[in-house]
């Protein structure tokens, strides 16, 4: 715990003002990066042909790269410098995002994401590392990460228009190298306004146990995705054999050496541990959310990329009220109570996303009530989360435990589009298979049998009534899986509810002494 007094804490002035807002520059481009792809999602499905395999690697390889790494470049930069590694970071950054763009093939695009994902896990935990040493004071902190947190909800919500209006235009390419101009005036300012800071302890990075860690997710990953998309396998059963196994040597190695990149043993404390596992179903959930209504909006009601990022982003106006919301009334109520209220009410949005409907009530309202509520709960809980975590972590320690909550956001948001993301194609590929109209090419129906955005890009070569009995039977097999996931995921909110009121109970007597 961080034993510093408010009174001996510095505090920040115009300077360190002005640096945060050159901090939020990479923060809101990697945001942005996850949710301008969801809209790109049709149009690279027409131009590289993606299974429903490689279309879900294609939005969380990116993820599951960042969330394996988060951990050691927080060590990294606590090591050489989180100025230094930032600007490193950028460079990589920019360079990916141009290989990304233009990507000729499916498995192209898969290999660019990952290295961007390399690149962007320099990015994350550095800005948070320098937030948290430039601004000391507790009251200062709490405000700069308040809008450290803002900044990125708001590239998630940006994103989607910025996203819309590029691919009005131009190629799918193009939400990738918007990327490039903002990594570049980045390295231009930061030398001048971001101070350089680093653990004055020595600090070790195992490097071993990053290999570990990123041995036991991809193959974890591969197996589950592969046995939900085909059915049972020798070669995926194996893989999740392998990476579960990789995985309790990699928890074992975290609890015998003196450098672990992972402290198993703080995550063994309930409420610190009890924090980061909320954080991850929080994201978990709120990502898989974000897939389904992005679909829902271009390929089942039809909108352009535009429209439907204009109309994802009017949930903002609630999820911007959650979080100065949740705040206040943790103060009154206590943050276990508040998170907990928070998972309920994404509970109740999922419930009503369940009732979307094509014939009866307006489905884009029903839509925009459920994703509201949903993000309102889950942004109430991520708020509460990372301003516990940052405020009594110690400074020498930033970049390594800004990287930990990092690497909750990414690898719950991660395995949320890859195993909710397999349920939603599963369960479209089971309904819409029967009903696709005969006499389709192998490759047409292979497209429309794999997704909702494949059948819409099969459509557009098709004779007008095939074109229009596919669209039918895809978007009412869409609709059918989206209901499931929905379900499935809102009993998973539920049990968390559980989960953060017996984890996190008396937290708020810690996180006012913290403070």
């Amino acid at each position: 715990m961080n034993t510093a007094t408010p009174a001996a804490a510095k505090p920040a002035g115009r300077k360190e003002w002005i640096a945060l807002c050159i901090l939020c520059l990479p923060l809101m481009v990697v945001s942005m990066d996850v949710s301008v792809l969801f809209f790109a999602a049709p149009a690279i499905a027409a131009d590289l042909l993606p299974t429903a395999t490689e279309q879900l690697w294609i939005f969380d390889i990116y993820g599951f790269i960042l969330a394996g790494l988060l951990l050691t470049m927080g060590a990294v930069g606590d090591r050489i410098g989180r100025r230094r590694l930032l600007m490193i970071g950028s460079v990589g950054f920019a360079l990916s995002s141009l290989f990304a763009a233009y990507a000729q093939s499916a498995e192209t695009l898969i290999v660019a994401r990952g290295i961007l994902g390399i690149a962007g896990s320099t990015l994350m935990p550095s800005t948070l590392a320098l937030v948290r040493t430039m601004f000391q004071d507790p009251a200062q902190r709490t405000k700069a990460m308040s809008i450290w947190g803002a900044v990125m909800a708001g590239g998630v919500t940006v994103g989607p228009i910025i996203g819309g209006l590029l691919l009005d235009s131009f190629s799918w390419g193009s939400v990738f190298l918007i990327n490039i101009p903002a990594m570049a005036l980045l390295l231009i300012i930061a030398p001048f306004l971001l101070p350089e800071s680093r653990s004055t302890a020595k600090v070790k990075v195992d490097l071993f146990s990053s290999i570990l860690a990123l041995a036991a997710i991809l193959p974890m990953t591969y197996g589950v995705k592969t046995l939900a998309e085909e059915g049972w396998a020798i070669l995926p059963a194996a893989l999740l054999a392998a990476g579960l196994l990789i995985g309790v040597l990699f928890v074992r190695r975290q609890l015998i050496i003196s450098n672990p990149l992972l402290d198993i043993r703080a995550l063994m404390e309930r409420r610190t541990g009890g924090s980061i596992l909320v954080n991850f179903i929080a994201t978990f959930t709120l990502m898989a959310s974000s897939l389904i209504n992005t679909q829902f909006l271009q390929s089942v009601l039809g909108y352009s990329p535009f429209v439907a990022s204009l109309w994802s982003v009017a949930p903002s106006v609630v999820v911007g009220a959650a979080a100065p919301i949740a705040g206040k009334l943790s103060q009154i109520y206590g943050r276990p109570r508040v998170m907990a209220g928070g998972f309920l009410l994404s509970a109740v949005g999922f419930g009503v996303l369940t009732q979307v409907r094509l014939e009866g009530f307006s489905p884009l309202t029903v839509l925009l009530v459920g994703a509201s509520l949903v993000a309102a709960g889950i942004v109430t809980v991520m708020t509460l989360v990372t301003d516990y975590v940052i405020g009594v972590a110690p400074a020498d320690r930033a970049g390594a435990v800004g990287g930990l909550i990092e690497t909750s956001n990414e690898l719950g948001g991660a395995f949320g589009i890859a195993l909710l993301g397999c349920v939603l194609a599963a369960i479209y590929r089971h309904a819409v298979t029967p009903f696709l109209p005969s006499g389709l090419t192998p490759d047409a129906a292979r497209a429309a049998g794999q997704t909702i955005a494949g059948a819409s890009a099969a459509a557009l070569h098709l004779p007008a009534d095939a074109a229009a009995q596919v669209m039918k039977v895809s978007r009412e097999a869409f609709i059918t899986a989206m209901h499931a996931t929905c379900l499935i995921s809102g009993v998973i909110l539920l049990l968390a509810t559980a989960v953060t009121l017996v984890m996190l109970r008396d937290q708020k007597k810690a996180v006012h002494t913290a403070a």
